[in-house]
């Protein structure tokens, strides 16, 4: 009789946006009873291209593949899926029937794998590991198993290491990341998938003049695509993932997009899109880092620019100019393009890594913040609010304490752009953690909740537009609960550490 092949298993970050090191992972230890393994795999995540401007090499971001096998074929009938209930299930029941007599074969049939990122302690924002969870898959990166992801509940984070144990039941692989990927060859099919629906003869987007254009190339040589759509006067530009790592930030693009031209729809268009695409002009990147997206990096691209702190020159840094053909070619097209198109309403779609909420942080005490750029901003995230509930008011960034720290960040996306176009401009943040407003444990904030968020964003866009450009104090007209809140970043999760000089999304300061 063939003996049964050793169990092992296989860690790689190769996929496309794959971020991990295997440093070291122990030979499986055996059962008493022969019939479950338990080893301890310890990897690295690795840093981003160094930051001149940050002075760091940013890194938080993770995803890899662990391919177990070896294992016995359970003929009971278990299920192949994960479990990741922290070993509840591990074999005792089936080492109790061996005691008892009842004859089994000498076959691993489940292998308890206890993961720990070793250096979680040295990355960008170690603050954000309490009340993380690691999120996991036996399905692939394809658009077809976005709903397989889930949360591993025995996530933690002690004495500088983020743990978690997974009990594998079948041979294959498990994708762990820090939130689902979004890969490049996805990016590339949603920008097919618009192509081909603009296309499409009989598509009702046609009547607004869709376009898909490249304006510019990355510095690796990707293209950074634009979709445009409308026939209304209003400019509104829409972009995504500066920092590549934020990966919900394209799914919150592709819900956008899908529904504005009608992908998955059959071409159609409901009324409240029609009405948006005859009050706006629509310009929307779905993905402003793609080098930073392959290359599995938190926040930078293939050169190491931080893409929100290159819109502009700023104080203090006169000798690091920004944006430029050789560190950020994708910011330089896209505001080439805006500068030609001028813009009404900017927003610059993120995720957040600290507070387990969905938020917006606008351009407080920029040049042109005043009582119409606040109430315009309280009233558009109220009608977001009212769209869909996992949108919050109360928590968020706090603002900057006065005009002169907030033209120390003139550089960032936001900032720049409200400035320069006297505009309503916002940036919205997405969780990596579960979602506080409507938590969900087994899933948390996941990529269906991202592509939601931004299929509602054309009933915000609806209610905001005649107030973008209105004169006079046309806020008398709004209600109480449309104003606008300033948050704070107060909440109350063990473990959690109050935020202290922290603003647009900028690493904690040694001495806050």
């Amino acid at each position: 009789m063939a003996s049964s092949p050793a169990v092992k298993i296989s860690i790689t970050s190769s996929h496309d946006g794959g971020n991990i090191e295997l440093i070291s992972q122990t030979e499986p230890i055996i059962s008493a009873g022969g019939r479950t393994a338990k080893c301890t795999v310890k990897v690295h995540v690795q840093p981003d291209v160094y930051t001149e401007l940050e002075k760091i090499a940013h890194m938080q971001y993770f995803s890899f593949r662990s391919f177990v096998s070896g294992l016995h074929s359970s003929s009971s009938g278990r299920s192949s899926s994960i479990i990741s209930s922290g070993g509840e299930e591990n074999g005792e029941e089936n080492e109790e029937e061996e005691e008892a007599g009842v004859v089994v074969d000498n076959a691993i049939k489940l292998l308890t794998v206890t993961y720990v990122v070793a250096n979680a302690h040295t990355v960008s924002y170690p603050e954000a590991w309490p009340g993380s969870t690691v999120c996991y898959t036996t399905g692939s990166l394809e658009p077809c198993d976005d709903d397989a992801w889930r949360r591993n509940l025995t996530t933690k984070y002690v004495d500088g290491k983020l743990t978690w144990t997974q009990v594998h039941t079948v041979n294959g692989p498990t994708f762990f990341s820090y939130w689902p990927p979004y890969t490049y060859n996805r990016h590339l099919k949603l920008i097919s998938d618009c192509s081909v629906q603009i296309s499409m003869r009989g598509s009702a987007c046609s009547d607004y003049n869709p376009s898909v254009e490249s304006l510019g190339q990355t510095a690796q040589g990707r293209e950074m695509e634009c979709i445009s759509i409308g026939n209304g006067k209003l400019i509104a530009w829409i972009q995504h993932r500066q920092h590549p790592g934020e990966t919900m930030a394209e799914f919150f693009a592709e819900g956008f997009l899908h529904r504005v031209l009608g992908v998955g729809a059959d071409g159609e268009l409901d009324e409240s899109t029609k009405r948006i695409l005859d009050q706006y002009r629509l310009y929307i990147v779905p993905c402003m880092c793609p080098d930073g997206a392959v290359l599995g990096h938190l926040r930078t691209n293939s050169v190491g620019a931080n893409l929100n702190r290159e819109w502009a020159t700023v104080p203090g840094h006169e000798g690091y100019e920004a944006p430029t053909k050789e560190r950020s070619p994708e910011v330089l097209a896209v505001l080439a393009k805006m500068d030609e198109t001028g813009c009404d309403f900017f927003l610059d779609v993120h995720g957040d890594e600290e507070l387990p909420y969905v938020f917006f942080s606008g351009a407080e005490k920029t040049p042109h913040w005043g009582d119409r750029m606040m109430h315009l901003h309280g009233f558009f995230v109220a009608c977001f609010q009212r769209a869909n509930s996992d949108v919050q008011k109360a928590i968020g960034y706090p603002p900057p304490d006065s005009e002169e720290s907030a033209l120390k960040y003139m550089n960032v996306a936001t900032n720049q752009i409200a400035t320069r176009f006297n505009c309503l401009g916002l940036t919205l943040e997405m969780p990596y953690k579960d979602c506080e407003t409507n938590p969900d444990p087994e899933k948390g904030y996941n990529p269906g909740r991202a592509m939601q968020l931004g299929r509602n964003l054309v009933e915000a866009l609806d209610d905001v537009h005649p107030y973008l450009r209105a004169e006079g104090e046309f806020w008398d007209a709004f209600s109480e609960e449309d104003a606008y809140v300033v948050p704070t970043d107060s909440y109350k999760e063990e473990g959690f550490i109050m935020l202290k000089k922290r603003f647009y999304s900028d690493v904690r300061p040694h001495d806050a």
